[in-house]
């Protein structure tokens, strides 16, 4: 298989929401209470909402810009490509990196809907902000290109039951998909040890939903000390995931949901097959005082058959590939996060799946993500119009060079 015949579906991409989204749809009580969009005197963007102002920072939305221009500090409307927050111009930049169909986690509400756990008192009103985060998501990113967007949606994090009949309104909508946290139990919630998600993930189970566990969804940076520098940050950012994987294999979710499947987004493989053949040596050693029963089965066996594994450039993981589940690992592109491979992605991809074969290659690029999230892409776009070369001659005249941006924040910072 060579680039151009490469077919791409990302599980893990971003989306710096437009700030039109709960225009409409919201009960008319609650209409001025929505999150605004608003430019701070600086110049740079933020979202306000009961009493907190919530910036985009540049690591969020640095697709298209050089490196030396990546940073941790607020950004201006101005300085982010359009394909962050429109959905036109997301499909052009995606087509530019011969990129079938995308999936997006939230930026401002966090990734499994934080800030609306988390902000103000009324269950209410912040439940029908979800309602409305998750129409605009379905109805509008994602229906706007027919097959090109794997719907997302955020539950409601603060009640088990009310996230449960969320994900079974947008099953219907056609969303079988939801963000949850890596560790509730590190936002104060239940943890996953005991029964209090029993009615969430029932829901999940059998609507088909995956539950989709990415990197930082659990509020913490694991780092060594206050003084480390961003790169050990960056090194150990895995480690949420890691522990959330600890949690799946040893809590009783698995054996009590047992069609349930959780992606871990943007974990990673690599580390995967030294964590299953450790986690099956533990269990031989402590099973017979532990009172831990898998039911006659291993650790790994348990995790190789739940947990969908995603990971954006990972070549010893592609290499270990015959220690995991061919089935459960799926790409992702992380657009337009600092960390993306946009707009080289099929290239950057080829480097480590050169040495597959077509059918390993398919599996991993589209056709697991397909079959999990249930987009029926090829229904909307036929599988010989879907490969990069074809996708990418629909955008030959759409600029994806690498530009500098400083000129336009400090026009945006002067008011001019």
């Amino acid at each position: 298989m060579n680039v151009d015949d490469l077919i791409l579906v990302s599980v893990d991409d971003h989306v710096v929401e437009p700030a039109h989204l709960f225009e409409g749809r919201l009960p008319a009580k609650y209409a001025d209470k929505a999150p605004l969009f608003v430019r701070r005197d600086d110049g740079t963007m933020a979202w306000r909402y009961e009493g907190q102002e919530i910036p985009n920072v540049a690591l969020n939305a640095v697709a298209g810009r050089p490196m030396d221009e990546y940073g941790r500090e607020p950004t201006t409307i101005e300085e982010i490509r359009p394909g962050c927050y429109d959905i036109h111009a997301r499909i052009l930049d995606m087509n530019a990196n011969g990129m079938l169909a995308s999936m997006c986690f939230p930026s401002f509400p966090r990734f499994c809907g934080q800030l609306f756990a988390e902000a103000g008192s009324d269950r209410d009103q912040a439940a029908a902000m979800v309602r409305a985060y998750n129409d605009w998501h379905i109805d509008e990113w994602a229906g706007t290109y027919p097959g090109r967007i794997i719907p997302l949606a955020l539950p409601m994090m603060w009640d088990a039951q009310a996230s449960a009949e969320e994900v079974r309104r947008v099953a219907r909508k056609g969303c079988h998909a939801v963000t949850f946290s890596s560790n509730p139990y590190a936002l104060g919630l239940p943890s996953l040890y005991t029964d209090y998600w029993d009615p969430f993930f029932a829901a999940c189970e059998e609507e088909g939903t995956v539950v989709c566990m990415h990197l930082g969804s659990s509020s913490t940076v694991p780092t060594t000390s206050p003084d480390a520098p961003i790169e050990c940050i960056y090194s150990l950012s895995p480690v949420n995931l890691i522990e959330a994987a600890a949690d799946l294999i040893w809590s009783p979710l698995f054996r009590q949901f047992p069609a349930l499947r959780v992606a871990l987004s943007e974990g990673g493989i690599g580390w995967i097959p030294y964590f299953t053949e450790r986690v099956d040596y533990i269990y031989r050693h402590t099973r017979h005082w532990s009172g831990m029963d898998l039911n006659g089965r291993l650790p790994s066996e348990v995790f190789n058959e739940h947990v969908i594994l995603c990971f954006i450039d990972d070549r010893v993981g592609v290499e270990n590939r015959h220690h995991l589940n061919l089935d459960n690992i799926t790409w992702e592109c992380d657009y337009p996060h600092s960390d993306t491979t946009w707009p080289h992605s099929p290239e950057s991809a080829m480097e480590y799946l050169s040495g597959l074969s077509d059918h390993e290659i398919n599996k991993i690029t589209h056709l697991n993500a397909l079959r999990h999230f249930r987009l029926d892409a090829f229904s909307h776009i036929p599988r010989d119009r879907a490969t990069v070369g074809v996708l990418r001659a629909q955008a030959e005249s759409w600029d994806v060079s690498i530009r500098s941006t400083k000129h336009l924040q400090a026009a945006a910072r002067s008011g001019s």
